[in-house]
């Protein structure tokens, strides 16, 4: 096995039971962005062999400088409907980790092609626009001790996604900021959703022209995350929990610990 097989090997196990290390062996440990992404393919090759699974999304941003964000979503943690199974907050068990997103699913294959793919054409091939819950784990004990490209070579803490009500396209689109408030019981938190790159979409340009360039592209029925609006929140498992986005839909959710 070659370094990147070595890292993803630790990466997989740590997935497939939720359970967290220290950072990889420093002779395994990614320092440049392209050894990172060499990890988080090996990492989706060995997980997609031993859980007979496939790439069902994305998680993505425009890139900041000397960064890019990208990650693979793995089809079988992809779940619509309630009660969610998940690896719970470390530190409090009684906890989820969320972030509050829109998805956006993808009609038609934009495969690889030799010229670029245009805002338009994304556009296009875009089917519709969901609520959605981004799932959040990180492999690592300490994230915070970690540099960037272990993270990137982790799928950048993601475990995961639900899939709420689907809304308006058109809405959707242009939905830069919105009232999130989160109902679990008699609590109730108001936060200011607020999407990172302004235009929810504009991610997905960058990650068809990315995808473009590694020859992957993007596949019908794929579908993708472009960043949260309110960062991470935690919610109580067990507990029937309320989201409404402001102007755009509700929904419910709750969710159990994975065992």
């Amino acid at each position: 096995m070659n370094n990147a097989q070595e890292a993803a090997a630790i990466l997989v196990e740590r997935r497939q039971t939720g359970t967290q290390g220290d950072r990889l062996p420093e002779n395994y440990r990614p320092t440049t962005i392209d050894q990172a992404l060499a990890i988080q393919a090996a990492v989706t090759e060995r997980w997609c062999e031993l859980e007979d699974d496939s790439i069902g999304g994305w998680k993505c941003l425009l890139p900041p400088e000397n960064r890019i964000i990208i990650g693979p979503i793995y089809t079988r943690t992809i779940n619509s409907v309630a009660p969610v199974a998940l690896w719970p907050k470390p530190q409090n068990q009684g906890l989820a980790r969320i972030e509050p997103e829109l998805v956006f699913f993808f009609g038609q294959d934009l495969p690889p092609r030799a010229e670029p793919y245009t805002a338009a054409e994304v556009d296009a091939a875009i089917s519709r626009t969901h609520m959605a819950l981004e799932l959040i784990n990180s492999r690592y004990s300490d994230p915070s001790t970690i540099e960037f490209p272990e993270a990137l070579a982790d799928g950048l803490v993601n475990q995961g996604l639900f899939i709420g009500p689907q809304i308006d396209n058109e809405l959707a689109r242009t939905a830069s900021e919105f009232a999130i408030n989160v109902f679990h019981g008699i609590d109730v938190n108001d936060h200011h959703g607020k999407h990172p790159n302004g235009n929810p979409r504009a991610p997905l340009y960058w990650l068809a022209e990315f995808l473009r360039t590694q020859g992957q592209g993007i596949v019908a029925g794929q579908a993708v995350i472009t960043g949260s609006y309110a960062g991470v929140l935690e919610v109580p498992l067990n507990t029937n929990i309320t989201i409404e986005y402001a102007g755009l839909g509700t929904m419910e959710v709750s969710f159990t610990a994975n065992s």
